[in-house]
């Protein structure tokens, strides 16, 4: 395969697994390096980063808990070592906000514990994650936040969780202002339905959910992983270069 993005750094959180794994090594086949982030899985990441490096690039695996705010400096005091170490450089080129977790339940029900974790992770979480890299994200780079295609179209039970993704359009949207003037693009991709670890418990507890998401989806499936890395992978290419501050839902027609 060609390599569309050469000597260029992408920091991906939640890499391990799921989606983020997906977008690393999908961007490693553009021909992009990668940092990748995990929570607690460090073996899982560990075979991320030696499937990275059989593709040919270089790749390292830092502990991160999104929803630590405290240990952000800490994190990137790691990541300046490392692309000192790795890369002889200051800089890396893309951010891509992928880490998340679920939690669902009616309005009516639902915990103020489990808002507060959603909120922590996938919304400051993201803000103050990104602001924290912001020294580091080279002039020209890219930023990738993850939505859902809950955030346009609505399924009871996912109040608070697309509630947080709709914010975090609208942060997607002010960082392409901020930042325009360093050249820096930021752009939201939505994910429709997803077949993961992530979305595991729900499809195991109501196998009969895919064939419903099936029949209400154009492309006729319920989506996969590699549905979506191939989506992030080209918001870093220089072909996208003119996409600023738009929101990309990934559905294959989901609820149209």
């Amino acid at each position: 395969m060609e390599k569309l993005i050469n000597e260029k750094i992408a920091l991906i959180t939640g890499g391990s697994r799921g989606l983020g794994k997906n977008e690393a090594l999908q961007l490693a086949d553009f021909g992009s390096d990668i940092i990748i982030t995990y929570r607690s899985k460090k073996d899982e990441a560990e075979k991320v980063v030696e499937e990275i490096e059989a593709k040919g690039q270089k790749a390292v695996a830092i502990q991160l808990d999104v929803a630590e705010n405290s240990s952000f400096d800490t994190f990137f005091d790691k990541v300046s070592s490392v692309l000192a170490e790795k890369w002889n450089t200051d800089k890396f080129h893309f951010l891509v906000n992928n880490a998340g977790i679920d939690s669902h339940g009616m309005i009516a029900e639902f915990k103020e514990e489990a808002f507060d974790a959603l909120y922590n992770v996938h919304l400051k979480g993201t803000f103050f994650l990104t602001q924290k890299a912001l020294p580091f994200l080279q002039d020209g780079g890219r930023i990738i936040n993850t939505s859902t295609g809950l955030a346009r179209f609505s399924l009871p039970g996912y109040a608070a969780y697309a509630s947080m993704k709709g914010a975090v359009e609208v942060f997607t949207k002010y960082l392409a202002k901020e930042l325009g003037a360093c050249g820096i693009t930021a752009n939201v991709v939505a994910p429709g339905a997803i077949e993961t670890d992530f979305t595991a418990p729900a499809f195991n507890a109501n196998p009969q959910i895919k064939g419903i998401i099936a029949s209400q989806t154009a492309l006729g499936r319920v989506g996969l992983p590699d549905d979506i890395g191939g989506v992030v992978a080209f918001l870093c290419t220089d072909q996208a270069r003119w996409i600023n501050a738009q929101r990309l839902e990934a559905s294959g027609g989901m609820f149209l």
